[in-house]
């Protein structure tokens, strides 16, 4: 695998890197040396699948907080998606900033967000879906989530939102100044 850093710490992007003969291909998703050598968290206790139907459909932006912070590597197995994360943590050099990965079906490439970060998703096309391996369970009292279209982080989303939850959609803003372009 290779492993690609983004503007935010601890906010990778994974490649696999395939054997190809006339059968297909064969790499390695995930390998805990790897990981550790990278300095993320190798930890999955669970695995959860988002199906997305329609095209413009955002997620999120969702976190756990401590105790139960956890990590994500989350992958496109059908469709794409739009993915955008924000730094939480109060002590990282990239507080409340955000850094945004398109995935695709196909495109050999993960994502992997660090505990402290909040992380949502916009649909790009219908029937979308994508696996996401965590670090801790699921805790709905450490439940947390920011709104989608908070101007404190100046997220620019490629679609217009045409279905959200109505839990996403009552994320209170921040209240903060609008991010820096």
């Amino acid at each position: 695998m290779r492993f690609t850093t983004t503007p935010l710490s601890g906010v990778m992007v994974l490649e696999l890197e395939p054997r190809e003969d006339e059968r297909g291909f064969f790499a390695r998703a995930f390998d805990v040396n790897e990981f550790k050598e990278h300095g993320l968290n190798p930890r999955i206790v669970q695995a959860n699948l988002s199906h997305n139907l329609r095209r413009g459909t955002v997620r999120g932006l969702h976190y756990q907080r401590p105790p139960f912070a956890e990590a994500k590597h989350i992958r496109c197995i059908r469709g794409g998606a739009f993915m955008a994360v924000v730094d939480l943590r109060p002590e990282s050099a990239t507080h409340l900033r955000h850094t945004t990965v398109e995935l695709h079906e196909g495109d050999q490439r993960s994502l992997y967000v660090a505990e402290g970060c909040a992380v949502g998703l916009q649909a790009l096309e219908d029937v979308t879906e994508l696996l996401y391996n965590v670090s801790e369970f699921y805790t709905p009292e450490a439940e947390g989530g920011l709104r989608y279209d908070d101007p404190a982080f100046g997220i620019e989303w490629p679609l217009p939102m045409t279905t959200i939850s109505e839990k996403d959609a009552a994320w209170p803003h921040l209240g903060l100044t609008p991010a820096r372009p």
